[in-house]
This record gives C-alpha cells, sequence and structure tokens, in this order.
C-alpha cells in the first residue's frame, strides 16, 4: 500500500467533478451565487484576513516552545537568517550571505544591515544585529528559563550541551557531574556588527535547513536582559522583526497581527491585519460565518462536506490544505504512566513493557477506519507504514529514504492482521498472567476535544480494536482531554496509555524523525512523547529492546559527512524499522490535506518539508475577492 503524495490531486480532481458547474462566483457575505461565471480574483486595496481559534497558545515565548500552535505567531513576527519560498527552496532572509569552512564546522552569515525591532505598536526599538543571535541562544541554554528545545542545539552547536548541563549542575548515571563553563566557549559568536559565526560540535548535513526554527530566531539582547523569565509573556514584553507585530493579544479572546510598515520586505507582505478570534466551538461556527462573510477560513469536516459539494451556494467555497510532508502521525505507547489509579497504571506498565502486547495492539488497528473520517474519498494516500513521510527527502542517489531497502518489505504491507493479533494475544496473555497482570488490561486513550474528528477517530479505534481483540483482554477507556494546553497537561505529562502523536521535521533529515522516541543515556523526558528511556531505568522487560533501538540512533548520528550520506540514510532506516518491528511505536499517516474554505491560493504561501515555520507565513498571500474553489485548488497546484 505505498503512499503516492501526488496522487492527492487526483483525489481532489475526482470530488471536483461533484461540483461540476458550481464554481461561479460567491457572494461571500450572502452565500448566494451570482449566474456569471468568474474565478477568484485578487483583492487591489490592503486588506484583512479574519478567522477562528479554538486552542489558545500557554506562551508566546518562542525561544522556549516546541508547539506548532505557539509558532504561528512568531512564525509571522520574527524573522530567521534564511527562509524557504513557495516551492521550498530556501532564500536569503535576515542574512544575505554565507559560507562553510572546508571542514564543515564553521558557518559565518552576513546580516542584512537595517533590520529593524518593533514594539507592539510598531515603533522603532533598534536594529537587529549578530549579537541578538547570541544572547537568544544564551537564553534558551540557561536551565532556569525552561526551552523545551535547548537539545536541539545539544548534537549542533559546540558545547552547547557542555554549558547547559554545567549551568544546571547535571549529574550523569555514571556520577559525572558537568561542571560549568563560560558561554564564550558555546559555537555562535558575533563577529562585528553583521557578521555572525555558528561553529558546530560535528559536521551537520542538514544545519542549513535547521535555520528555519524557532532555536535560530533572534532577540532583542537587552529586552531579554530586563525580562528574564518573564519575556514574552504578553505582547507587550517582546520586540517583533518580521512581516508583522502582535498589535493586541487577549488570552482565549483575540489575537491581532498588524503589518510592520518597517519590515525590510514589507512590499511582500500584502495582508494588513490578521484578526484571530478565540471561540472554543470554532470548529463547528467557522463554516456558517464563512457563509455569512464574517470570517474568510473554516475548516469543513466530512460531516457537511457533501452537503456543501451538493448546494449550489456553498460547492464554489469548499478548496482543500496543500499537501504537507512535514508532519508524521503514530500512536504511542505511554512508557511512564502517571495517570489516576482508576486507570490501573502499574497494570498498564506490565501490558506495555510486553512484546506481544504491543504486536497485538499494532494487528489489531485497522487505521483505514480512522482516517476514513476525515478523507473518505482516498484514505489509503494517507496511511503509512512508516514514521518519515514519503517524499520528504532522498539519498545521494535520488532514492526517497522510504524506498531504502529496511523498508522494502512493508511498504506494499497492511500492519493490520485479525489473525496476527489472535496469535499476538494469545502470547500475551499467557505472560502478562505469569507476570501479574489483571485483564482486562485498561487502556486510557484522550484526545483533544478542540482538534476537528479527533472524538470520532476515538470512538472507531476503540470500537475496532475491542471487536479484534475482546473486551477480555482490554478496555479501551477514550476521555477528552483539555482543548487549551493539551500537550503538556496530557502528553508531556504522560497522562495518557495509547494515543495519536504526532511530529513535525524540524531539519531536512531522517534523523529528526528520531527525536520523540530517542532519548539519551540520564535524559528521562527528552521530547516527552512514549518516555521509552523509563523501561531501560526501570529494567523491565522490554529495556533490551528499547537499548538496542537507541544503540542504532547513536550509531547513525556518529555518520556526519556528505560523503556518507548513503550510509548515514541507510542506518537511521535501519533503526526505524527496528522501532517498528518492535512495535514500541506503531505508524499510522501523514497529515491529511483537509477540506477548507479559504480566500488566498494556499499555494502563495512559503512551503517547507522541515522546520514548520514557514508554513505558517502570510508573507506573500495575497487576499482574493471570493473563496478558492476545489477548480481553483487543482489549477493552483499545477502551476
Amino acid at each position: 500500500m505505498k503512499k503516492k503524495l501526488l496522487s492527492v490531486l487526483l483525489s481532489v480532481a475526482l470530488v471536483t467533478s461533484l461540483a461540476t458547474g458550481c464554481s461561479s462566483k460567491n457572494e461571500a457575505t450572502t452565500g448566494t451565487t451570482d449566474s456569471t461565471s468568474e474565478k477568484a480574483t485578487e483583492t487591489t486595496e490592503d486588506t484583512t484576513y479574519n478567522e477562528l481559534y479554538s486552542s489558545e497558545v500557554s506562551t508566546l515565548n518562542y525561544l522556549v516552545t516546541s508547539t506548532l500552535e505557539e509558532m504561528k505567531i512568531p512564525a509571522n513576527t520574527i524573522d530567521t537568517l534564511v527562509e524557504t519560498d513557495s516551492d521550498g527552496n530556501l532564500v536569503p532572509c535576515l542574512a544575505t550571505e554565507w559560507s562553510q569552512s572546508e571542514d564543515g564546522l564553521v558557518w559565518t552569515f552576513k546580516l542584512r544591515e537595517g533590520v529593524k525591532w518593533v514594539d507592539s505598536t510598531g515603533a522603532e526599538v533598534a536594529e537587529v544585529t549578530a549579537q541578538d543571535f547570541v544572547d537568544a541562544m544564551k537564553y534558551i541554554l540557561t536551565p532556569e528559563n525552561e526551552a523545551a528545545n535547548a537539545q536541539n542545539l545539544f548534537s549542533v552547536i559546540a558545547n552547547a550541551e557542555e554549558y547547559y548541563k554545567g549551568a544546571a549542575g547535571i549529574t550523569d548515571e555514571e556520577g559525572k557531574t558537568w561542571g560549568p563553563i563560560d558561554f564564550s566557549e558555546v559555537g555562535v559568536k558575533a563577529v562585528d556588527t553583521y557578521t555572525l559565526e555558528y561553529t558546530l560540535g560535528k559536521e551537520v548535513p542538514y544545519f542549513l535547513s535547521s535555520l528555519v526554527y524557532v532555536i535560530y530566531m533572534p532577540a532583542y539582547g537587552p529586552l531579554l536582559e530586563e525580562q528574564g523569565t518573564s519575556f514574552a509573556t504578553s505582547n507587550t514584553s517582546m520586540y517583533y522583526c518580521g512581516g508583522y507585530y502582535l498589535s493586541e493579544f487577549v488570552p482565549q479572546e483575540k489575537q491581532v497581527l498588524t503589518k510592520n510598515s518597517l519590515y525590510w520586505d514589507a512590499d511582500k507582505v500584502f495582508i494588513t491585519d490578521v484578526t484571530r478570534i478565540y471561540n472554543a466551538e470554532a470548529e463547528t461556527l467557522a463554516p456558517e460565518m464563512v457563509k455569512r462573510g464574517e470570517v474568510d477560513y473554516a475548516d469543513i469536516s466530512s460531516d457537511i462536506l457533501d452537503d456543501w459539494l451538493a448546494n449550489e451556494d456553498t460547492a464554489s467555497f469548499v478548496s482543500k490544505e496543500r499537501p504537507a510532508t512535514d508532519y508524521s502521525y503514530f500512536y504511542c505507547f505511554n512508557f511512564n504512566p502517571t495517570f489516576d489509579d482508576t486507570y490501573e497504571p502499574e497494570n498498564w506498565k506490565l501490558a506495555v513493557n510486553n512484546e506481544n502486547f504491543r504486536q497485538a495492539m499494532m494487528a489489531a488497528l485497522n487505521r483505514f477506519n480512522p482516517v476514513a473520517i476525515s478523507e473518505p474519498n482516498t484514505p489509503d494516500d494517507y496511511i503509512m507504514n512508516t514514521i518519515t513521510p514519503t517524499t520528504f527527502t532522498q539519498n545521494a542517489d535520488g532514492i526517497d529514504y522510504t524506498a531504502l531497502a529496511a523498508f522494502s518489505d512493508i511498504q506494499a504491507s497492511d500492519s493490520f492482521d485479525e489473525a496476527a493479533a489472535a496469535t499476538y494475544k494469545e502470547a500475551a496473555t499467557a505472560e502478562l498472567t505469569a507476570a501479574g497482570a489483571t485483564f482486562p488490561i485498561k487502556v486510557l486513550m484522550k484526545y483533544n476535544p478542540s482538534t476537528t474528528n479527533w472524538d470520532k477517530e476515538c470512538a472507531v479505534v476503540e470500537q475496532q480494536m475491542e471487536s479484534v481483540l475482546g473486551t477480555d483482554f482490554i478496555d479501551i477507556i477514550v476521555e477528552a482531554g483539555p482543548s487549551d494546553s493539551f500537550l503538556s497537561e496530557v502528553r508531556r505529562s504522560g497522562d495518557y496509555a495509547f494515543m495519536k502523536c504526532g511530529w513535525g521535521a524540524d531539519y531536512a533529515d531522517p534523523e529528526t524523525w528520531t527525536d520523540p522516541f530517542y532519548q539519551a543515556e540520564g535524559d528521562l523526558e527528552g521530547y516527552q512523547y512514549a518516555f521509552l528511556r523509563n523501561a531501560i531505568e526501570e529494567g523491565t522487560a522490554s529495556s533490551e529492546t528499547v537499548q538496542n533501538y537507541f544503540n542504532l540512533v547513536e550509531t547513525a548520528k556518529t555518520i556526519t559527512t556528505e560523503a556518507q550520506k548513503n550510509e548515514r540514510y541507510d542506518a537511521f532506516a535501519e533503526a526505524e524499522r527496528y522501532l517498528i518491528d518492535h512495535a514500541l511505536v506503531i505508524p499510522y499517516g501523514i497529515s491529511i490535506s483537509k477540506y477548507i474554505s479559504i480566500k488566498y491560493n494556499v499555494f502563495d504561501k512559503e512551503y517547507a518539508s522541515c522546520g514548520s515555520v514557514p508554513n505558517y507565513r502570510y508573507k506573500g498571500v495575497k487576499m482574493l475577492d471570493n473563496f478558492v474553489s476545489l477548480e481553483d485548488y487543482k489549477e493552483n497546484s499545477a502551476k
């Protein structure tokens, strides 16, 4: 069941045929259809963009967050050294040029002169300089600031890990205490006002592509020093150097981005104001508000899609998101359950550390059914048998990473196998009974109620997996988590047993897809997904399996030169295959290109297959007079 991203466009063509004759111009204020067929046209005046949102950010501090929702504001308000164009090519941004030393360890960037920091009123504060990048990295590597992404720098920037662990006074498992070092030893330096230098701890093949991510964003040093942990706790306690500044921010009420008239590239910022209004029921309310002309964007969920396509007043309001290869979904088993005793965490620990139990769960999950809830037409296009998405990257010979030898015999298969599930169940029952487990195993599965269709997916998964394995073996308990701060309160805290999780690529290299699972020695949290290292620390039945996976990842990480690219990719593929073969995770699929209503061409936006940040920018986007239809979408995608 090999997934081809381009086949998504074929499904769009199929759905478009349902709306033939319905692509005429719509007056958004009334929902009526003009008898004269016209394509959406660009507006010529300053424009605003309005949308609802249902999940509030827990912080504006882009230097400490690792949450995608919390990257949407900095994506538009803070520029990076490089950015991407609409085709995904890296192009100059705050850096106008760069060079790399012969040994691949030193990167030098020449900054654009005259770039301004502005405050929440758009008033000029200071000039952006190389020191702003240095100060931002020091902030990230200061333990008391609790930056969730600090470890991203450890394996890249020289002495980043030594500085952080020394400042934290960390003692590792062998009793070694990391001693403090001066920050001047960390591999980031302002050579002069407009020259920035990074020194890497080893050659990093993906370094340039990683610069679009939040951990390499600048911050105004004097403000960081003044604010400390209070930096970016409001829109007035941070400065901006991007195409927009955050002029208004009232939590659970409103976010307003206003065009930065002092922006160095202001001629490419066409939308003057982006207004996001909070409403916990946004997913339900937005489609009706689209028809009334009150907002410019809405998700069109599967339960209303057919009606919208069949209705001549709404058919041409339906379009799709741009297909993405920067995000992957998978089902995690939590090896560090912190949930209430009601759900029997100790019993779950016995189960999750039993490979036959995990294999039974994997064989019992029919991914087609939950995916079909959001994409009923071509669900197979979005199901994956790997964690790394197809078309994400290629080796030196141009071979897609997911087509490498390690994956050759799983790409055309399906992990769903009822007969195998029964065999694994029988073996697991015997082993777990001997270990003292009681049945049925309670499986706490949580979801974010603000995420469209997630509740329905969970209901389908519960019914289907319990049907295959029997309620004498498992009892899947579906519960809604909080709409706000879901990641911190559920996944990162370990308040679940089995749950669909996602990860976005931070750079264009397969190593990025190990981050949710791999944890260095002594690191019991990592990125707070499955908490696999707990199995090693606690000496459970799966400790050897987890250690073997970690060893494979560590070996792959040591292969760093461009000349060794094929060897590096093969090594990471072997590690990923081992992870899947031992059911330490269950691959699920890529992001489904949602059906949406939108008043701009999604192919005009910056695009990146990693880092996520560029995909959230409004720079380069021009508002249209009316909504993009599926016919428009198909034509835009072919350009």
